[in-house]
């Protein structure tokens, strides 16, 4: 039988993984009895913790709202998970302060294992630029696999994988990654997490440099072989992440002429919208995509500079089309009946 502080933890720990308990089932998970259970909850309430029961034949105990927060008992991938949202978190407006706190907490308790994996993600990680598009769709992540990466990252040692594209996604969303040989042995360099997914940014076998979609990414035995690292600076692993989605992940991509300075440019679009190559002094080139030319249009058209558009030959037909529809606007009305 586990001592009184133990057995304390391990019916709070119970009571936080389902809304609902009855005695029996509590009594057998802790190998104790009823009464006991029934004595270890009368501790948790004057320990601060409200603990609800119901009495009857569908009688059970729920963890209430209360003025305390109970401790949180998580098993090691929930605390890596944990973790690794709170880094991600840290970039969140208003949010920034509060999770950097939050994480240091939750840092100094982590047994050693559990730090070197933290730290290791948080090492190889970036954030690209946050924007306000919806992540509904982003897939979860397992954060073994991150945990898995990372360390391979940390310890400079080769990742194998295999890299399927899911049925019905389009190649154009499969990213610079796509078309090799499986499994696919790289240099690993840095994770980037952007618009809820992430990205590896990897030297491959030929030495050239590509991003894949974690959750593409089915990791082989640990090959435990270190290589020689060449990396990118810092800062341009994200830079090559946003590179990458904008000449392969969108349905539409354009390269448009913008007379304008590239910071004057920067300054009039959002980061998460394209990357901005400069000219000359009065010349820049904005990389963007999206999934319909509407939205390219919209883009460009908020810009409030002047422009060229050379192609793709759809978005140069769409824009002249937009373009007479908004003459047609300002002349005089005509009789639409």
């Amino acid at each position: 039988m586990l001592e009184t502080s133990q057995r304390l933890l391990a019916l709070l720990a119970l009571l936080q993984t389902r809304p609902a308990w009855t005695g029996s089932e509590l009594a057998e998970r802790l190998e104790v009895t009823t009464r006991t259970v029934r004595n270890d909850v009368d501790r948790l309430r004057e320990l601060g913790y409200p603990v609800d029961a119901t009495r009857g034949p569908a009688g059970h105990y729920q963890l209430g709202v209360g003025a305390k927060l109970p401790p949180l008992l998580l098993d090691d991938e929930e605390a890596v998970a944990v973790a690794v949202g709170l880094r991600t978190g840290a970039g969140v407006v208003g949010m920034g302060e509060s999770s950097v706190r939050a994480l240091t907490k939750l840092q100094q308790v982590l047994p050693h294992r559990l730090q070197r994996q933290v730290n290791a993600i948080n090492k190889a990680m970036d954030k690209g630029p946050d924007n306000t598009r919806s992540n509904v769709d982003a897939p979860e992540i397992d954060s073994a696999v991150l945990s898995m990466i990372a360390a391979c990252i940390r310890d400079e040692h080769y990742l194998r994988f295999e890299y399927v594209v899911p049925d019905g996604v389009s190649m154009y969303k499969a990213g610079s990654g796509v078309g090799r040989d499986l499994p696919i042995l790289v240099e690993p360099y840095r994770l980037v997490s952007w618009h809820g997914y992430w990205h590896l940014v990897a030297r491959d076998e030929e030495a050239v440099w590509h991003s894949y979609r974690v959750d593409w990414m089915s990791l082989r035995m640990a090959t435990g072989r270190k290589y020689q690292p060449r990396p990118m600076t810092d800062e341009a692993y994200t830079d090559f992440v946003l590179r990458d989605v904008a000449s392969t992940g969108w349905k539409v991509h354009a390269r448009i002429t913008v007379y304008a300075p590239a910071q004057e440019v920067l300054s009039r679009i959002h980061a998460a919208v394209g990357i901005v190559e400069s000219v000359d002094d009065n010349t820049s080139v904005l990389v963007t995509g999206a999934d319909s030319l509407e939205v390219i249009a919209v883009y460009i058209g908020m810009l409030g500079l002047d422009f060229h558009v050379a192609g793709p030959p759809a978005l140069v037909a769409h824009l002249r089309t937009v373009g007479e529809r908004y003459l047609k606007a300002i002349d005089a009305p005509k009789d639409r009946r």
